[in-house]
């Protein structure tokens, strides 16, 4: 049992690497469409492909019999670049709001972060903050 055990796990390491390839490596299924490279991860249908643009990687897309989709919305596309093109603009649209929403940490939670991971912003900031001391009591 032990030996099954250990030959599982060699398929999968085997595996992973196959699913894992950037779109630069030669053994990976790589199709390149207007400005996109989609590398294939496996699956028959759907099709799974990795979508990235320049070196990130921005999603996953889905190639059917009759249609494209991809993880983010419920549109059906007839080809690939349109899937990737709605991925992508969702997760620009994702990015922007995220920031918007996102509230300025607090010279509290600036004061728990590492030296290394402030900004300067965030070092003028603390600069100017005076904690309010209401609970402190003198040992």
């Amino acid at each position: 049992m032990i030996t099954t055990l250990s030959v599982q796990q060699t398929q999968l390491e085997e595996s992973l690497d196959k699913i894992l390839l950037p779109p630069t490596d030669p053994n990976a299924e790589v199709m390149e469409i207007l400005g996109y490279n989609l590398v294939y991860v496996g699956g028959a249908c759907p099709r799974n492909y990795r979508v990235y643009t320049d070196d990130s990687m921005i999603g996953v897309i889905f190639q059917h019999i009759t249609h494209w989709s991809n993880a983010v919305d419920k549109i059906r596309y007839t080809e690939p670049v349109d899937a990737a093109v709605g991925l992508d603009e969702f997760m620009k649209v994702a990015r922007v709001s995220k920031v918007t929403t996102e509230q300025p940490a607090t010279e509290e939670e600036l004061l728990d972060k590492e030296f290394d991971a402030l900004t300067f912003e965030d070092w003028e900031r603390l600069k100017r903050y005076v904690p309010q001391a209401k609970h402190l009591v003198a040992a």
